[in-house]
């Protein structure tokens, strides 16, 4: 699909920068709203204190007395790498606390999503006295319920938007609840589990636990590979404070320093684990902890964050890689039948403004995956149907820039009683089911509330650039200057510059992958390695002898010698 290339508006005089501040960088930080450099300040000592998050301190002494009496903790997880990472993070910390705990983590094709009465049931076989909710839970009614009636105390743990009507838990600890007045709102859920389990280690240290139990007072940092690993993974915004929390996370792992699983995952995949960037989390990592929750059980993924040893871990790893590879084939199939049926939209006239797509073949665990590819491509909303249960289908759904895809669907529930059996989620990212006969009804409701929400202009496809480079500006420098403000991430975008150039060599590598040699049109003789990644090889015109790109710049680091490369994000003839 064409895209516009969209400059992004910069006021140079809203700056407080340093004097001997790179002029490039102090543009690049204009344009994503920062004015002073402390943006790139990512020592801990600058994180947000915890002291205004609501229900924090009430979850602290709810598990500061379990610690304490011994009893039973039980996590309950999401099946995807946020909910692993904060499953792991939960067992590991309570566990050198000297807490009692265990964890357990629904099942998407039995369970459902988050603390389901159903998955209440299962709990009960664990006997736990304190059941606490990793990346779930605020929605939760039923579910407390379900757990308070069975003589649990329920701590809640999550990040997600909250209903109308909250959970009755003993505690809930969540920056998007009403009346919190905790900052930083992007925290995933491993972030949210990260600050209870730091203040929770405060007030025992404070208590005299560790000193009277002959504990070592744990070191909340060794944790911070998990916090990285799951933030990256779950698209949440990189404010200042998960950039923080990231920085600090990947510069454990690059040094060694973290878990056996993330060291075993790297190797699996052939990385380099010394110069990781949250890239590699988001297209190395991530994936292969989704996969086990995707297709499987999110379990395996749990177990390998969680081993103490490696060879164990090596073999977890390549359990996940296993399922990773199972579901790109499926993926992959999915892809070639919404592709039909996007065929058959097309032949039939004007793209709707949104997107509803459903085929009994496809799989609950990937049709997010799928949304994703379809949205990127048309650049609409997408919601992706399953087959559940019960003559339910399962939806997941991906939006675009401009629409808050889960107050979207909020407006059909409101306006269509009964429509839909269950929703929830973010604003670029939600899940839903409904009965299957209500689909068609469904899809036009949704239609409708797109377009009540969204202005033609937005159907267009934007990307937003930082700029032109000079010629000389476009070299490793410039690229090391940018890698060192690291990490880049969802809104924090890794700078995007645009330009025309010469195309001087083009062939296709791999299936899809377009190699180049490009030179600058006011520079001929500086040839540059570029690489375009999954290009529509029928479409692009191999005649071209001048393109217009937009590109990052990067490193490739090959034998011990570094040289720079484009990484083109798109690119049509010029």
């Amino acid at each position: 699909m064409k895209r516009i290339i969209q400059r992004r508006p910069v006021d140079l005089c809203a700056g407080r920068f340093a004097s001997g501040t790179p002029p490039i960088l102090q543009r690049i930080l204009l344009g994503r709203g920062v004015t002073g450099a402390e943006a790139l300040e990512h020592s801990l000592g600058k994180l947000q204190s915890p002291g205004a998050m609501r229900g924090l301190e009430t979850a602290v002494q709810l598990l500061a007395g379990a610690v304490r009496k011994r009893e039973k903790i039980l996590i309950v997880g999401d099946f995807d790498a946020d909910g692993a990472t904060s499953s792991a993070l939960g067992v590991l910390a309570l566990g050198a606390m000297g807490g009692q705990v265990e964890f357990l983590v629904p099942n998407r094709f039995d369970h459902g999503y988050g603390l389901s009465p159903e998955i209440v049931a299962v709990a009960g076989d664990f006997q736990p006295d304190l059941l606490i909710t990793v990346d779930n839970g605020i929605s939760s009614v039923d579910g407390v319920a379900a757990a308070k009636a069975a003589g649990m105390q329920v701590v809640i743990t999550d990040h997600h938007l909250p209903g109308e009507q909250l959970p009755a838990a003993d505690a809930i600890v969540n920056p998007n609840q009403p009346c919190c007045d905790f900052p930083s709102k992007h925290l995933a859920g491993v972030g949210v589990i990260f600050y209870l389990m730091s203040r929770l280690r405060t007030a025992l240290e404070e208590s005299g636990w560790f000193r009277d139990s002959g504990i070592v007072v744990p070191n909340m940092a060794e944790y911070l590979d998990l916090v990285a690993l799951g933030t990256v993974a779950d698209l949440v915004p990189l404010d200042h404070n998960n950039r923080i929390l990231v920085h600090q996370g990947i510069a454990r792992i690059r040094a060694g320093r973290c878990r056996p699983g993330i060291s075993a995952l790297m190797e699996i995949a052939g990385r380099d684990q010394r110069r990781l960037c949250s890239s590699d989390i988001g297209f190395v990592l991530g994936p292969r902890i989704n996969a086990a929750g995707r297709l499987d059980d999110i379990g395996t993924g749990i177990r390998c964050l969680l081993t103490d040893d490696p060879g164990e871990a090596r073999a977890l790893a390549a359990e996940l890689d296993a399922l990773n590879r199972d579901r790109k084939a499926i993926e992959q199939g999915m892809q070639r039948e919404a592709m039909a049926a996007m065929e058959q939209l097309r032949l039939e006239g004007e793209i709707p403004w949104s997107l509803c797509l459903h085929d009994s073949r496809w799989h609950q665990g990937v049709v997010g995956i799928l949304a994703g590819r379809i949205k990127d491509k048309f650049h609409r909303p997408v919601i992706a149907f399953a087959d559940g249960d019960n003559g339910l289908i399962k939806g997941s759904a991906r939006s675009i820039p401009g629409l808050h895809i889960r107050d979207a669907i909020s407006d059909v529930v409101a306006s269509n009683p009964g429509l839909v059996s269950k929703f929830g989620g973010h604003a670029m990212a939600s899940g839903l089911s409904l009965p299957l006969q209500n689909l068609a009804e469904f899809r036009n409701a949704f239609e409708q509330a797109v377009r009540d929400r969204l202005h033609p202009s937005q159907l267009q496809a934007v990307l937003e650039s930082d700029g032109e480079l000079e010629a000389a500006e476009i070299s490793l420098e410039t690229a090391a200057l940018l890698r060192s403000c690291a990490p880049w991430g969802q809104a924090f975008p890794e700078p995007l510059f645009d330009g025309d150039f010469l195309l001087l060599q083009q062939r296709i590598v791999g299936e899809r992958h377009l190699k180049m040699v490009v030179a600058p049109q006011a520079d001929p003789q500086c040839p540059l390695d570029a690489i375009a990644f999954n290009v529509d090889t029928e479409e692009w015109p191999r005649e071209a002898k001048k393109v217009k790109l937009a590109y990052k710049l990067d490193i490739n680091e090959y034998r011990g010698r570094r040289s720079l490369q484009l990484l083109v994000d798109y690119l049509e003839p010029a």
